[in-house]
């Protein structure tokens, strides 16, 4: 394997695993903001559909952030795949993605928003 492609190669790899790591970031970023919203809205002095509209499209984020991260999946798979091919046997563990983590997903509709 040529120096350049080794070089592309590792430089594809430190970049997906950064991408994936931002990927489940927003996700844990999601669930940590609607804990504290649902948590704010327990108080007794706040109406209890307060803040239904914003939790509904946190939900529809948190929908499109798994999109997200399962099609960054997709992208690890199939670069996986180029290596496999262009560069032959990697120098450490090949990446293996099990089908179902990539499988194919319901496409996500946003729900229409009824004010709350």
């Amino acid at each position: 394997m040529s120096d350049r492609i080794r070089n592309d190669a590792r430089n594809l790899k430190k970049l997906m695993r950064e991408a994936e790591a931002l990927a489940d970031e927003s996700m844990l970023a999601f669930a940590k903001l609607k804990q504290a919203m649902l948590s704010a809205r327990q108080n007794p002095a706040v109406h209890v559909d307060t803040g239904q509209r914003a939790l509904m499209r946190l939900n529809q984020a948190e929908q499109q952030a798994m999109a997200m991260s399962t099609n960054l999946l997709r992208v690890h798979d199939e670069l996986s795949e180029v290596a496999r091919v262009t560069a032959g046997d990697d120098d450490g563990v090949p990446t293996e993605i099990s089908g179902s983590a990539i499988a194919e997903q319901p496409q996500v509709v946003p729900a229409p928003m009824a004010d709350a």
